[in-house]
């Protein structure tokens, strides 16, 4: 067969992005999931490599937050906590909050912190902000543990609403990698936002009820004040494993559908950016 002939019959494969903003690459989520569970695993294993206590840090950091504020908000400033044990209120909002800024400290660096992989191997780029939040669930079940002891100690037992635990624990985890993948984005372009991330988790905390009940809010500020995620995420918590009189309805929806607003966005948006990343990175 002549040479010309053979060229032109070789077929062709050009590789090139999507042009449409809504036609997300599911079927690659699914064929590489295994990658996502070994991305999982690595975070977690260097999180405590070359650690004394290991995974004991996740059972310190919570309980000993937890000690400081029912000595200073519980015992000396007389906090209210709903008829709840000053140190379990503290303890069950520490729970999602701490899984919340670790996710989100972690999750808000994960693509430049991955340069070296996303430069030089194609996989889907959203498994890596994906990763550093689902990594935090471990620490989450180890300090769940403590809780569970603290119940049995001030005689509290868990009533019907626990049922629903799993679907707070998932909004958690949503809000987390919502607002996460919002900022990882912006850190590949702007790398203030690594500078930034600390005092907007300080400004953050203290406007989650964590120390303090979402009860003290006026009535009239309550729809904007669970605006913020981790309003709706804390009061569900507290109802769910404690039992609170009130079901906070209104605040979870509007805090959840700020998540979701957030969530889909940041899918939306990193699918717009994700061409861009393995050249301005």
């Amino acid at each position: 067969m002549p040479l010309a002939t053979q060229t032109s019959q070789t077929p062709h494969i050009r590789i090139e992005p999507s042009k449409s903003l809504f036609s997300f690459h599911w079927k690659d989520l699914w064929e590489y999931r295994e990658l996502l569970y070994f991305l999982v695993w690595r975070d977690i294993k260097v999180r405590y490599k070359q650690t004394y206590l290991g995974a004991a840090w996740a059972l310190l950091q919570p309980f000993l937050a937890m000690v400081l504020f029912s000595v200073f908000f519980g015992r000396l400033a007389k906090m209210p906590s709903d008829g709840i044990p000053y140190p379990i209120f503290a303890y069950t909002a520490l729970l999602p909050w701490q899984l919340f800024a670790y996710s989100l400290s972690q999750s808000s660096n994960s693509l430049v912190s991955n340069q070296q992989l996303i430069t030089k191997v194609y996989f889907p780029r959203l498994f890596i902000p994906l990763s550093s939040s689902i990594s935090g669930l471990v620490d989450f079940a180890i300090a769940f543990s403590i809780l569970l002891i603290m119940m049995f100690v001030y005689g509290i037992a868990p009533t019907g609403a626990i049922v629903t635990l799993p679907l707070f624990i998932l909004f958690a985890a949503a809000a987390a990698t919502s607002v996460g993948l919002w900022l990882s984005i912006l850190n590949v372009t702007y790398r203030d936002v690594r500078y930034t991330l600390p005092f907007l988790t300080q400004i953050w905390f203290i406007a989650s009820p964590v120390v303090y009940p979402a009860s003290l809010v006026p009535e009239t500020w309550r729809a904007f004040y669970a605006l913020n995620p981790m309003v709706g995420v804390i009061e569900g918590f507290r109802w769910a494993l404690l039992g609170a009189a009130k079901t906070p309805d209104l605040t979870v929806g509007i805090s959840a559908s700020v998540v979701i607003f957030l969530l889909v966005s940041g899918i939306l948006y990193f699918k717009r950016m994700e061409r861009t990343f393995a050249d301005i990175i």
